[in-house]
């Protein structure tokens, strides 16, 4: 049986690489547009990445130590940044699916949503740099 304070680190690696790279794929989408494929796999990863960061969210918040001093405080801006960056997935997830639903994708709309994952994106950034920090620094397992 995997110990519960494993959980965490097994985790958090999904959503940055699926969030990094969907909206790699968004991206491409904007210069490449008779491609409609990449349009459709950045939304499949965000929607995965989403999921992924909601699951990697509640098992540090639930499975990992208290931390105090130094370490204490990166780990809060670490969990700040995690709270930002899946606030920001949830709302992103619900606007490209309600824009999928309601066919708009090509709206203004699509514009703003584009906006947002790459604020994800670089949310997501962030929390696993103070992630790492938090590792590599103080040697301790989150």
């Amino acid at each position: 049986m995997i110990p519960t304070n494993h959980l965490h680190p097994m985790l958090v690696h999904f959503p940055i690489a699926l969030i990094a790279v969907g909206f790699l794929f968004d991206l491409a989408s904007v210069f490449y547009k008779k491609e409609a494929c990449l349009s459709k796999t950045g939304f499949y990863l965000l929607i995965l990445g989403t999921l992924a960061a909601i699951t990697a969210l509640f098992t540090g918040a639930l499975f990992t130590a208290e931390m105090s001093g130094a370490a204490g405080a990166v780990k809060y801006t670490h969990e700040l940044f995690a709270w930002i960056t899946v606030s920001n997935l949830v709302i992103l997830s619900a606007l490209r699916i309600l824009l999928k639903v309601q066919n708009k994708e090509n709206t203004n709309l699509k514009w703003i949503a584009f906006a947002l994952y790459g604020l994800a994106a670089f949310s997501v950034s962030i929390t696993g740099y103070y992630g790492g920090t938090l590792v590599y620094n103080y040697m301790m397992p989150l």
